[in-house]
C-alpha cells in the first residue's frame, strides 16, 4: 500500500515542475500537454490510496463462502492474520455450520462437505472450535488450544438456505418459519401457509416430509410479519419460486405465526438385521452409503441418536460390526439426527446396533360369522349373543413368538402362540362383559433379548339384537340348509329333464314304428284288390 505522504510529494513536483516551466522559459505546448496525464494519474492514485485506508481490514476470524453457486454457499475461508485461509479444521458440525450462516446471514445449514483442501499448495488454518449453535460468529465459540496450520488436509464446503429458515425449534428441522424480506427475516403466519408451502420448505432445509403444522408452535417472531400469502403446488424446489398474492387481511394475531416441524432426513439405515431397527449403522453423504464409527468413549451418544433419528425408540445393546471401517462420528447425546454430530474422516471398526422398537407394530381386526358386527359412531359393534373373532397378526420379520391379548374391561389376558404370524382368539357368545378396549402385544425372543410391540387399541361395544340370539341362530340354521336344498335340487333338476327329452323322442320313435308294422300288417292279409281299393280310398 502506498504511502499517503509519498504521493502527495510527487504530485507537489510535478505540479510545481510544470509551473516553474511555464514562468521561467517558454516551453512547446507538446510538452505541457505530456504532462498533463502524469499529473491526472498521480492524482488517481492519491485518491485510491485515501479510499483504502478508509476501508477497514476484516475482523480477526470473520468467515467467507467462496466458489459456491449461491451467496450462501461454497467453501469456507477465514480471515487469519491478515489473509483469507481456508478452514481444514478436522472435527466440524452442523453447529458450527449452523453459527457460520448466522454471520453470512443466511437461512438454516442444509448440507457440509468435505475435500482436499487447495491444488494450488495453499496453506489453511485448523481452528479447535466448540460451538453450540446459538453464537452469532465464530469468534464467539471457544477456540481451545489456539489456531493450527494445515498444508493438507480437507476443506468445508457449507451449503445454507438462502430465504427461510427454523429458528427455535429441537434441531435443523423444527422451528418457526421465517422469510428473509429486504435483508431482514420475518415470520410467517399461519393462515398464509398450508401443507404444500410446508413441503417445499422442508425439501429445501433439507429435511424429510411436514409431520405438525400449527400457529405459535415455537413461539412468536420479534421481527416484522411476512405480508403474503404463499400459494406453493408442493414440487418447487425454495419457498421463493412459489406463486405469492395479496393477504386479505393485513393483520396476524398473537399465536399465529406459524412453526413448522419436518422429519428427520433418510440418510441412516441399519442393514443386516432383518429390522429397520437393527443392523450395522450407515450414513448416506455425498452420493454413498458409507460405514459409521466411533471411540468407544462415544458409542452410546452415538447410538442414541441413530435410534432416535429412525423413530425405533431406545438402545438395546450395542455389538461389534463388520471389519469394514467407516468415518468417526462423536455425538453429546442431544442431538435429532446424525447429521448434527461430529464427524472426522478417521476410520474406525463399524458396529451394530439393536434398538427397542425391533418389531413392527401387530394389527388387530375383528371378524363374525353371523353378520353380528357392525360400523358403530364409536368403531366397531356387536350384537348381544353373537360369537366373534379378534385376530392378531404381524409382519414376518423372526420366527416364532406369541401374542397376548389385553383387555382392559377385566384383569383377564389371553395368550397364543403366533402361528404364521398371526393368532385367533374365539369368544362364543358376546354378552356386557367383553365390551371394552383390546389389542395385541406380540412378544420374541431375538437377538438375547426380549422384544414387544403392542398394537393400536380396538374399542368393542356390545349393543341389543333386534331379535332375540337363539330365534336368529335357528333361523340361520334354516336358512342355510335351505340354500343347500335349493341347490342340490337345481342340480339334480337339470338332468332330469335333459333325460325326459330323450325319452320323449324314444317314445316318439316307437310308436312311429308300431304303426308302421300294423299297416303292413293288414296290406299283407287283405287282396290286391282291397289293396288297390285301400290305395285308392286314400
Amino acid at each position: 500500500m502506498r504511502d499517503k505522504s509519498k504521493s502527495l510529494a510527487v504530485c507537489s513536483t510535478l505540479l510545481s515542475s510544470l509551473h516553474d516551466s511555464r514562468l521561467v522559459s517558454p516551453v512547446e505546448p507538446q510538452l505541457e500537454a505530456d504532462m498533463i496525464p502524469a499529473v491526472v494519474l498521480m492524482t488517481l492514485l492519491w485518491s485510491t490510496d485515501l479510499q483504502a485506508q478508509s476501508v477497514s481490514p476484516p475482523a480477526e476470524l470473520s468467515v467467507r463462502l467462496v466458489n459456491g453457486t449461491t451467496s450462501c454457499s461454497g467453501t469456507v475461508e477465514v480471515f487469519n492474520e491478515g489473509e483469507w485461509s481456508g478452514l481444514c479444521s478436522r472435527l466440524w458440525d452442523m453447529k458450527d455450520v449452523n453459527v457460520v450462516c448466522r454471520d453470512l446471514s443466511c437461512g438454516n445449514p442444509v448440507d457440509e462437505s468435505r475435500g482436499p483442501l487447495f491444488e494450488d499448495g495453499r496453506r489453511g488454518v485448523t481452528l479447535y472450535s466448540s460451538c453450540y449453535g446459538n453464537e452469532s460468529s465464530i469468534r464467539q465459540c471457544d477456540i481451545i488450544g489456539g489456531r493450527g496450520v494445515c498444508d493438507g488436509g480437507y476443506y468445508h464446503h457449507v451449503t445454507c438456505s438462502e430465504s427461510v429458515r427454523l429458528v427455535d425449534g429441537a434441531g435443523l428441522c423444527s422451528g418457526r418459519v421465517e422469510v428473509k424480506s429486504n435483508q431482514s427475516w420475518a415470520s410467517v403466519c399461519e393462515a398464509d401457509f398450508d401443507r404444500q408451502d410446508a413441503e417445499v420448505v422442508c425439501g429445501e432445509l433439507g429435511c424429510g416430509a411436514p409431520a405438525a403444522l400449527q400457529g405459535g408452535l415455537y413461539g412468536e417472531g420479534e421481527g416484522q410479519t411476512w405480508d403474503k400469502e404463499f400459494q406453493c403446488k408442493g414440487n418447487e424446489s425454495l419457498l421463493l419460486d412459489c406463486d405469492t398474492s395479496d393477504r386479505e387481511n393485513n393483520t396476524c394475531l398473537p399465536g399465529n405465526a406459524v412453526g413448522l416441524t419436518c422429519s428427520e432426513p433418510d440418510d441412516v439405515r441399519l442393514v443386516g438385521g432383518d429390522s429397520r431397527c437393527a443392523g450395522g449403522v450407515e450414513w448416506y453423504h455425498q452420493g454413498e452409503w458409507r460405514t459409521v464409527g466411533t471411540e468407544d468413549r462415544d458409542q452410546e451418544d452415538v447410538v442414541a441418536v441413530v435410534c432416535r433419528q429412525l423413530g425405533c425408540g431406545s438402545t438395546v445393546s450395542v455389538l461389534p460390526g463388520n471389519t469394514t471401517r467407516g468415518f468417526v462420528v462423536s455425538c453429546s447425546w442431544s442431538e435429532s439426527s446424525l447429521r448434527e454430530c461430529r464427524r472426522s474422516e478417521d476410520l474406525l471398526p463399524g458396529f451394530t446396533v439393536i434398538c427397542s422398537d425391533l418389531l413392527v407394530q401387530p394389527d388387530i381386526f375383528l371378524t363374525d360369522s353371523m353378520g353380528g358386527v357392525f360400523r358403530g359412531h364409536q368403531g366397531p359393534e356387536m350384537f348381544r349373543g353373537y360369537n366373534f373373532t379378534i385376530t392378531c397378526s404381524t409382519q414376518p420379520q423372526y420366527p416364532g413368538g406369541s401374542f397376548l391379548l389385553t383387555f382392559t374391561g377385566s384383569n383377564r389376558t389371553l395368550t397364543q402362540p403366533a402361528v404364521n404370524h398371526s393368532a385367533a382368539f374365539l369368544f362364543p357368545a358376546a354378552d356386557d362383559s367383553h365390551q371394552g378396549n383390546y389389542s395385541c402385544v406380540y412378544d420374541n425372543y431375538v437377538f438375547s433379548h426380549n422384544f414387544s410391540s403392542e398394537s393400536e387399541l380396538l374399542s368393542l361395544t356390545i349393543t341389543a339384537s333386534p331379535l332375540p340370539a337363539f330365534i336368529i341362530r335357528h333361523v340361520v340354521v334354516l336358512l342355510t340348509l335351505l340354500t343347500a336344498i335349493t341347490t342340490s335340487s337345481y342340480l339334480y333338476y337339470k338332468p332330469t329333464r335333459r333325460q325326459k327329452r330323450v325319452n320323449r323322442v324314444s317314445s316318439m320313435d316307437l310308436d312311429v314304428n308300431a304303426m308302421e308294422m300294423v299297416s303292413l300288417s293288414s296290406r299283407a292279409e287283405a287282396g290286391p284288390g282291397e289293396e288297390r281299393a285301400a290305395q285308392g280310398t286314400e
